[in-house]
């Protein structure tokens, strides 16, 4: 498993966040039996920078929470069958499923955790896991998928012993 994490600002939180972000990534992809070692890059930006990322990506122009840009296009959410044969999927280097990107807005984390009565930790693993579940094919544009997202996001939270 490959867990790529960058800073392009300065992450100052309590808590070994490398590590939380690990854990959920590795609990999300566990949860939903990925057959595959996997690759994830991480990105760690100020809400400025998602701007800009949202605006050229999305053609949205305003900060967000996290950004979730998955490599694959699934038939169903989590069903990891559609990768066997598209070798474009693979690193070549070390053969691990390269799954996509997440981008986290640092200054939005710390301001949802205060707003929503929780800690930064608490705030950053979920952000990870709905960010992991995008990557893995889950989408919450209906009421049916947020509903079946959040309770996937909590059941992962929950096994990590991570809670409001």
């Amino acid at each position: 498993m490959t867990i790529n994490i960058d800073e392009e600002v300065s992450v100052d939180f309590d808590f070994d966040y490398k590590k939380v972000i690990k854990d959920v990534i590795n609990k999300a992809l566990d949860y939903e039996k990925c057959p595959y070692e996997c690759e994830v890059n991480v990105l760690m930006v100020d809400g400025e920078m998602i701007r800009e990322i949202n605006k050229e990506q999305r053609e949205i122009d305003k900060p967000t929470d996290v950004l979730s840009f998955p490599m694959i296009e699934y038939d169903e959410p989590s069903d990891f069958s559609s990768v066997e044969d598209d070798d474009s999927l693979f690193n070549l280097e070390n053969g691990e499923l390269i799954l996509g990107d997440i981008v986290l807005n640092i200054e939005r984390i710390k301001t949802q955790a205060f707003e929503y009565g929780h800690s930064e930790l608490r705030e950053l693993a979920f952000l990870t896991a709905h960010s992991m579940l995008h990557l893995c094919g889950y989408d919450h544009m209906e009421d049916d998928e947020r509903i079946l997202m959040e309770d996937r996001q909590k059941e992962i939270l929950d096994e990590l012993g991570i809670s409001r």
